[in-house]
């Protein structure tokens, strides 16, 4: 059964948006203008996603000055990775059954 918790990390990072903003902030901490620098959507439209990866524990915020510094938390992310690991083996062979047809059928 999935938790409220693990439903919110489930959300954040099924989109696609969001999932860049994590790989931005894998390396370092940023303040939303960094990270709106590399998308084409407004600065206000970030703030949202970020709120999202936030309220999923996903990102830590840290003031700094007038400026919110946004870092990567990967914790949460266990919980898909537990999730998705009950398929790995079951896509790990039907990979290797299809490499094994059109290896035999040239």
């Amino acid at each position: 059964m999935v938790t409220h918790v693990e439903n919110n990390v489930f959300r954040a990072v099924s989109d696609p948006t969001r999932r860049a903003i994590l790989d931005q902030l894998s390396d370092c901490g940023l303040c939303v203008a960094e990270i709106a620098e590399a998308f084409e959507v407004s600065r206000p439209a970030v703030s949202k996603h970020l709120r999202v990866l936030k309220a999923a524990g996903l990102v830590t915020v840290q003031r700094d000055g007038r400026e919110r510094v946004y870092s990567l938390d990967p914790r949460p992310l266990q919980a898909v990775d537990d999730w998705m690991s009950r398929y790995r083996s079951e896509l790990r062979g039907t990979l290797r059954r299809l490499k094994d047809y059109v290896e035999g059928h040239p």
